[in-house]
């Protein structure tokens, strides 16, 4: 007794159509959804010593140099903000690269130098020191 294989319909179905369907929906709201989240402005902030140098647009090319013991030249071009040139020892600043989304920073120890990114897609972060935890600012 022979029996017959099930034939197997290659046509899609209805419900094939809308798994599809439903696939690119949400590829497309992942895609489009970082451009839609974004409504406070994402800004650059340089400070030296702790205290607020400038703070500035991170859609705005701009070039900034930051003078003190040793000098670092800051650009912030195409969404990304990076020290293009450095006078101070070693050059880690340099070397670091860009940064473009909120919550990142450049660090340059010898001028005492910080470079962040701050707005709307920072995460909330917290720091547990001594056993207790609060929340970074």
């Amino acid at each position: 007794m022979e029996q017959s294989k099930p034939q197997l319909s290659r046509k899609p179905r209805p419900a094939d159509w809308i798994a599809a369907g439903a696939v690119v929906l949400v590829a497309l709201a992942l895609l489009l959804l970082p451009l839609l989240v974004r409504s406070e402005a994402v800004t650059v902030q340089i400070l030296q010593d702790g205290a607020l140098l400038y703070e500035l647009p991170l859609d705005r090319d701009t070039t900034v140099t930051v003078g003190g013991d040793y000098e670092n030249t800051i650009e912030i071009h195409g969404g990304a903000v990076f020290v293009s040139h450095a006078t101070c020892p070693g050059g880690d600043c340099v070397r670091s690269g860009a940064i473009r989304n909120a919550g990142r920073s450049i660090v340059c120890l010898p001028n005492r130098l910080e470079i962040r990114i701050v707005g709307a897609s920072a995460a909330d972060v917290v720091i547990e020191t001594e056993g207790v935890c609060r929340p970074q600012s």
